[in-house]
């Protein structure tokens, strides 16, 4: 079997993951090839200003589609919210922490007027200016290790970042706070992989037994449909959480301006088994105000 896959570190880290696991399975030895995608070239741009429809996953999904690799691994938030109609994600393995970090020699709270926060997220810009924080809004991009740099040994004074990839390469030293999911809500499918098939593939099966978790399958395409619902991607400030608690399927949704302002925030429960149509209903209530 081949995997493709992005070539950072942490998407290699990502992926020997996926490929130890399925090979404990199968006993297959698997390939790894990488593909550099769109996203990786262009760094010099704010994602939010860019086309971000496959941004990360476009030449990916060609190989795929090519028969070039057998499947591909992704951090799930990058899947843009349509797929080939030839392709699937098959599988979603056990989810990491979905939760924002600030990475600082400072607290959150010791953040005054004027400190410059570097972060190219509209969503991540738009939580800042909610909490009034009066950063110097600075753009940065980069894999996570040059960003913590920039974030602690250059004039920016802090950035936020996702604790799972962090967490994923062994960099949480470097975590000055955890922010709790109500509080700077993430991305839709933050912390969750998604491995990507052709539908016709004969070992679909095979994969999805030997890797797929369902409840964090669940919780990320109930995410996604709020996304799918709104048609729209990184350009608008939204954030998502699903999770289950006390047994039963709870799902959060923020929207706001890049300005701050709460333009609607929901919440939806219910049996893990709507978890999708709950997605929707948050969806379709945020329509009228994109």
């Amino acid at each position: 079997m081949i995997v493709g896959t992005r070539g950072s570190q942490l998407a290699l880290v990502q992926t020997k993951q996926v490929c130890a696991d399925l090979s404990k399975i199968t006993g297959e030895t698997i390939d790894i090839e990488i593909i550099k995608t769109k996203g990786d070239k262009i760094t010099t741009s704010q994602l939010y200003n860019m086309d971000s429809k496959g941004l990360f996953t476009k030449e990916l999904d060609i190989a795929l589609l090519d028969e070039e690799v057998d499947f591909t691994v992704h951090s799930f938030k990058d899947l843009p919210t349509e797929l080939d109609e030839d392709l699937e994600i098959i599988a979603v393995p056990k989810r990491e922490s979905p939760n924002e970090v600030l990475i600082s020699s400072k607290k959150w709270a010791e953040l005054g007027p004027g400190s410059k926060l570097g972060t190219s997220s509209l969503r991540r810009e738009a939580f800042c200016n909610l909490y009034e924080k009066e950063f110097e809004l600075k753009p940065i991009r980069g894999n996570i290790e040059t960003r913590i740099d920039k974030a602690l040994n250059t004039d920016l004074d802090a950035t936020i970042m996702a604790q799972a990839g962090i967490k994923r390469l062994n960099l949480t030293k470097y975590i000055k706070e955890v922010f709790p999911l109500d509080y700077i809500t993430p991305p839709a499918g933050q912390g969750a992989l998604a491995i990507i098939t052709r539908k016709d593939y004969d070992k679909n099966e095979v994969i999805k037994n030997a890797l797929n978790d369902y409840v964090s399958m669940q919780e990320v395409f109930a995410e996604k449909k709020v996304l799918e619902e709104l048609g729209v991607g990184c350009q608008w400030p939204i954030g998502a959480i699903a999770q289950m608690k006390d047994k039963e399927f709870n799902i959060y949704s923020i929207l706001l301006t890049k300005e701050g302002e709460i333009l609607k925030e929901q919440n939806a429960k219910g049996s893990i088994r709507d978890a999708v149509e709950l997605g929707g209903r948050i969806g379709r209530l945020f329509a009228d105000y994109v």
